[in-house]
């Protein structure tokens, strides 16, 4: 029942936006995993500025690697939360070159998904949304990570009925059909943001009004605005 809603919400998401685009070539995953520390609480403009300031005035991750916290915090600080994402990526690095002898995150090939996610949640400052965002943008595999904007539409539309995103992201992996997480996960961040905001949702333009469960639609007269089309995390190479 939840699954054939899923593909309903979806179907309807795909006549309003279309089929996001993907790049040819997947990130990095290192690059995906730091890109997405960058990208926690503040804008894509913010996060991609913090995330080009680490990849242009160093050759590689591991020079990074060499640099304390507080270094590290000197270049990421546009995209906020310096303190704790310099200590995450400072600890992802040096826990990989530590047990893995250098800065790569392939050797996530030859385990299963849940192993995945246990592996990479097991980094210290990195949790399961930033680990799916690996499994979904740099292994392409069919998993939506939940964000406050799909957490919070996912609630309103009525696909779950939870607390938190964590228990949203369990729920709707569980029941996700196949080969659609992407467009899923995507779209619904821009209906997150353009249409279904916190406050003053403009439910009167919302594709899903039919099928949304929301009580407290607002109905008042409400105007579209233009899609913001900047995608950062398949943008990153």
């Amino acid at each position: 029942m939840l699954k054939r809603k899923i593909r309903q919400v979806n179907n309807l998401l795909l006549k309003k936006y279309g089929i996001p685009p993907r790049s040819k070539t997947p990130p990095d995953p290192v690059d995906m995993i730091i890109a997405t520390i960058l990208s926690q609480n503040t804008n894509d403009k913010n996060s991609y500025k913090a995330f080009q300031n680490l990849k242009n005035k160093f050759k590689n991750w591991n020079e990074v690697a060499k640099l304390t916290p507080s270094q590290i915090e000197k270049h990421i600080k546009i995209a906020g939360l310096g303190k704790q994402k310099s200590k995450a990526i400072k600890n992802l690095l040096s826990t990989l070159l530590r047990e893995k002898g250098k800065i790569s995150l392939n050797y996530l090939d030859t385990m299963k998904d849940e192993e995945i996610l246990n592996e990479l949640t097991s980094f210290q400052g990195i949790g399961l949304k930033t680990a799916s965002c690996v499994l979904l943008f740099a292994m392409r595999k069919n998993f939506c990570p939940v964000d406050t904007h799909v957490h919070r539409t996912t609630n309103r539309i009525g696909l779950v009925k939870t607390s938190t995103p964590d228990k949203s992201f369990t729920i709707l992996n569980e029941n996700m059909p196949n080969g659609i997480a992407h467009q899923f996960h995507t779209n619904l961040i821009l209906l997150g943001r353009e249409i279904c905001k916190p406050t003053n949702p403009s439910c009167k333009i919302c594709p899903l009004f039919k099928v949304c469960e929301y009580p407290d639609k607002n109905l008042e007269r409400s105007s579209e605005y233009k899609v913001n089309d900047f995608l950062l995390l398949d943008s990153i190479k």
